[in-house]
């Protein structure tokens, strides 16, 4: 990255003390200098296009305007990857894949994109759940956004728990048509990104009936609003659901029917068919349905856990580098709010959490590519263990970046509390990550159950070698027998021992209480919070230790492989602080050890800080995405921060008009 003349000072100094190649660690991020390459071109096309440029900052929008401007800047976006695709000869996928990693969509659209569910869920299902015929109808159709759609699953009364959702399917062999009905007031689609008014197309989830048996949740492809008039289609009820926390430009949506008939090749058939006489072919595996949501999880770590979390660090690190305050020694100029240790310690660890959950994500990515190929061969061996680790990464992982977010924020001060700061938007991002696609407490028991069976499996005297993840299980015990060190091996080592402790606590747990003649199902529910609590164990395990193996594996230079090791050993120490108690219970740990790890700690913070700017630096994040005053390269923090309370509309006059018809007859009255 060329430096620009006008750098701050203090930021400038900064660089000139890492110790390693910032180009090496940016290319280890993109998976190769070819692909930061690629992610730079396609970044600069997208940001450099001056029809993305905000005149008035959308905070100051009213809700109506702030969704108009996204749907304009929405079409002119997929106007241009259509266009990159036909230029470049990339594939539309590939595509996508730069754009919601690197942060450049939600750079153009500050509260995500209308138009992103069509992209991620609605067009995925049809690939993955369509019958070759309908395909060849609907995926061309969608690709080239002919229609636009969404994918309404959750509704008003049920969200994670798909069974019980109500909306009803009933098919008419007469007619050869499904018909479909929203039942009660807890049965209307609630929350589908872009339903509101963005798409007029819908792959609804629904309960199917036909030749009077209740056949389980199916997925049918609905046309909701007339392609001419963009009015309701007969028998749809549809509106938007209101302003939000946050990502109001998403245009979520509610949506009921009331007999709305479809064809009968509207449902989507590659799995589970209906003939036309009514007659109900169930598919091999009812899982293969679910497919859609592991995807989205599986997104969620790759894309916005990493980006999210690298945003926050590079703008808080930038800042905390130029912001000078209080005093360390009488009489000497104010420090850097960088060198106080406790700035360190609220940063430093968020810096190694990007690091260790890119690592994370690459594996969880792989392994989904993999299953995706296996799954073509209904091999669905590896799919409960896909299904388990997508769920604990995306519950611990959202969970960890919503609490760096806030911690980044907080190291800012009150100037992290301006909307011109980006927090403000990048907590509302990330946190909404906390609830979508499955809340976190009910993703961490899906992960529980996976893992209490796994661990019944070894119990019965079965082994789980084909499990990449649960070996560790065959074998924990046996590592508490040895000396404790700080080194990133015994660490690792300390993580296995308490997860699959906890696992093992809460099996015997549930067998003791169904023993004792509790139902399985009361059993599970009474140790439902220790089951979350290892799942969470389980999960970090897994990140420390792909960590690790990312660093065993690969090749660096020794001035980055230093750094790497201290970002992993700092990590460490930190989550094993947190819960010193279950590693103290459940570890090789001794309470005589403690110390030693509070010093691996404090001395890791001393050993990041010349090079905090250096790693943040690496992540190689435009300032058009950041869209921060805090965190721009340059460091013209107070500069910026001037210039964006000046775009406030209530700075463009010296008075406003409220003083004339409140202020001042409210002054007078007083006299």
């Amino acid at each position: 990255m060329v430096e620009r003349q006008t750098v701050n000072d203090d930021l400038r100094k900064e660089r000139t003390t890492c110790t390693f190649n910032t180009e090496e660690l940016t290319n280890f991020i993109d998976g190769g200098a070819k692909n930061t390459d690629k992610r730079r071109t396609i970044a600069k096309f997208f940001l450099s296009d001056p029809r993305f440029k905000d005149e008035v900052p959308v905070t100051y929008l009213s809700h109506q305007e702030h969704y108009e401007q996204a749907i304009r800047k929405s079409c002119i976006f997929y106007k241009k990857i259509k266009e990159w695709e036909e230029i470049s000869n990339t594939h539309i996928f590939e595509i996508y894949d730069v754009l919601w990693t690197s942060g450049v969509d939600t750079a153009i659209i500050k509260q995500n994109v209308p138009f992103n569910v069509h992209s991620i869920m609605f067009l995925p299902s049809l690939i993955g759940q369509g019958t070759p015929e309908q395909q060849e109808e609907w995926v061309e159709r969608a690709f080239n956004n002919s229609i636009l759609g969404t994918y309404a699953q959750t509704e008003l009364g049920h969200g994670t728990f798909i069974r019980g959702l109500e909306t009803t399917c009933t098919y008419d062999p007469e007619n050869e048509e499904f018909i479909l009905n929203s039942p009660t007031l807890t049965s209307y689609k609630w929350w589908p990104g872009g339903l509101g008014h963005s798409c007029n197309y819908a792959i609804v989830l629904a309960q199917l009936y036909t030749q009077g048996i209740h056949r389980g949740i199916h997925p049918f492809i609905v046309q909701l609003r007339d392609s001419e008039t963009w009015m309701p289609m007969p028998g749809i009820k549809i509106g938007e659901i209101g302003s939000k926390m946050g990502m109001n430009s998403v245009n979520n949506g509610y949506l009921a029917f009331n007999n709305v008939r479809l064809p009968r090749m509207q449902m989507l058939m590659k799995n589970a068919k209906v003939h036309k006489d009514g007659t109900y072919e169930k598919s091999p595996n009812e899982k293969l349905t679910y497919g859609t949501m592991i995807l989205v999880r599986v997104l969620i770590v790759k894309s916005l856990v990493t980006s999210f979390l690298m945003q926050s660090a590079t703008i808080a690190v930038r800042y905390s580098a130029i912001r000078r305050q209080s005093e360390l020694k009488s009489g000497e100029r104010e420090p850097q709010i960088l060198d106080y240790q406790t700035q360190q310690y609220k940063l430093f660890p968020v810096i190694a959490s990007s690091l260790v959950y890119v690592c994370a994500a690459k594996w969880l990515w792989d392994k989904y590519s993999a299953v995706t190929s296996q799954l073509k061969k209904v091999d669905l061996d590896q799919l409960p263990e896909l299904h388990a680790m997508a769920c604990c990464l995306k519950a611990v992982g959202t969970t960890d970046a919503s609490i760096s977010v806030t911690s980044c924020r907080l190291a800012c001060g009150g100037h992290g509390y301006m909307n011109c700061s980006n927090f403000p938007n990048i907590y509302s991002l990330i946190t909404a990550t906390e609830t979508y696609e499955g809340e976190n407490t009910v993703l961490l028991l899906q992960t529980a159950r996976f893992l209490i069976k796994s661990y019944e499996t070894i119990q019965m005297g079965n082994n789980v070698s084909t499990l990449e993840m649960m070996s560790y299980l065959e074998k924990y015990n046996s590592l508490k027998q040895s000396p404790w060190t700080t080194t990133l091996d015994c660490m690792t080592n300390a993580f296995f021992q308490v997860a699959g402790s906890k696992i093992d606590d809460c099996y015997f747990t549930i067998k003791r209480l169904i023993d004792s003649g509790m139902a399985q199902e009361d059993a599970w529910n009474q140790t439902s919070i220790k089951l979350t609590q290892a799942s969470e164990a389980h999960c970090r395990a897994f990140v420390i230790s792909t960590y690790v193996k990312t660093l065993k594996t690969n090749q660096f230079s020794p001035e980055l492989m230093d750094v790497l090791i201290q970002l992993g050993e700092l990590i460490c120490a930190q989550w094993i602080l947190c819960r010193l108690g279950d590693f103290l219970q459940h570890s090789n740990l001794k309470p005589i050890n403690v110390h030693s790890i509070q010093c691996l700690l404090e001395d890791c913070l001393e050993r990041i800080r010349p090079n905090a700017v250096g790693l943040v630096d690496s992540f190689d994040i435009p300032d058009e995405i950041l869209d921060s005053a805090l965190g721009a390269y340059d460091g013209n923090v107070y500069e910026r921060l001037l210039a964006e309370a000046n775009k406030s509309p209530l700075n463009k006059e010296p008075v406003n008009r409220s003083f004339e018809l409140y202020i001042k007859p409210f002054l007078k009255s007083n006299m």
